[in-house]
């Protein structure tokens, strides 16, 4: 979760149906089997990491952000979780970058700098928002330079090095609804943050949409709010 928006939800973050479900398609592209040592850049909160340590199989995390004040250490689950300012080589499993590559000029840059740091065999996975259509001021807040397609994703993938193994569109049951109160304000609007708290059954309700298209998401490659790749350093 970006730290600009931690305030908001606080310590209700995994209540809401948008975190709450992102985190399960991760584990769901995943699989069941161990995951180990996470990477997480770009991780501002480390709410995923913090839930895969809790409920993936993950058995320690090093979150880096350059946003943090200083290097710090916590557990989560009795598990080790480490926060960093700068990213070092870690003998990871898995590398998540998590809404992070729309941050930077250079995409494939980045990608290509956690790729050496990391092991042959190490898993990443990525996402990003979807569609250019659908900026809004809540991009300008979050300081985004690009919306991706999921072909797009994949070349990016692909080009800085890695083996693409999954790609999917997320999020897609209320992509219909989202893209048209999108289309109808226009993509003028303030730099402000659109995460708001929902009452429960809002929730709910968004939560079970969202948990009915996980079981069917790796085919949908047409549309959603967010984009999904798995990938792989071989």
């Amino acid at each position: 979760m970006d730290l600009k928006e931690v305030d908001i939800l606080g310590d209700a973050i995994g209540e809401h149906w948008y975190y709450r479900s992102k985190a399960k398609a991760v584990q769901h592209l995943l699989g069941q089997g161990p995951i180990g040592t996470i990477l997480d850049v770009g991780a501002g909160s480390g709410f995923f990491s913090r839930h895969l340590l809790a409920h993936g199989g993950a058995v320690e995390a090093w979150c880096v952000d350059t946003s943090y004040a200083q290097d710090s250490d916590a557990e989560e689950s009795g598990k080790p979780l480490h926060f960093r300012r700068a990213l070092e080589r870690v003998d990871a499993q898995l590398v998540l970058l998590m809404d992070v590559l729309e941050h930077v000029d250079d995409d494939v840059g980045l990608l290509r700098n956690c790729i050496d740091q990391v092991p042959r065999g190490c898993r990443f996975l990525i996402t990003v928002p979807a569609f250019k259509f659908l900026w809004s001021g809540h991009d300008v807040f979050l300081e985004h330079r690009r919306r991706y397609t999921l072909p797009a994703l994949e070349s990016v993938v692909a080009t800085a090095g890695l083996q693409v193994k999954c790609g999917t569109y997320y999020f897609g049951a209320i992509f219909p609804l989202a893209a048209t109160v999108r289309l109808l304000k226009g993509n003028r609007g303030p730099a402000r943050s659109e995460l708001v708290r929902h009452h429960r059954v809002t929730n709910s309700l968004l939560a079970a949409v969202c948990e009915a298209e996980r079981h069917v998401m790796r085919l949908n490659r047409l549309a959603g709010l967010s984009v999904f790749c798995v990938a792989e350093k071989c």
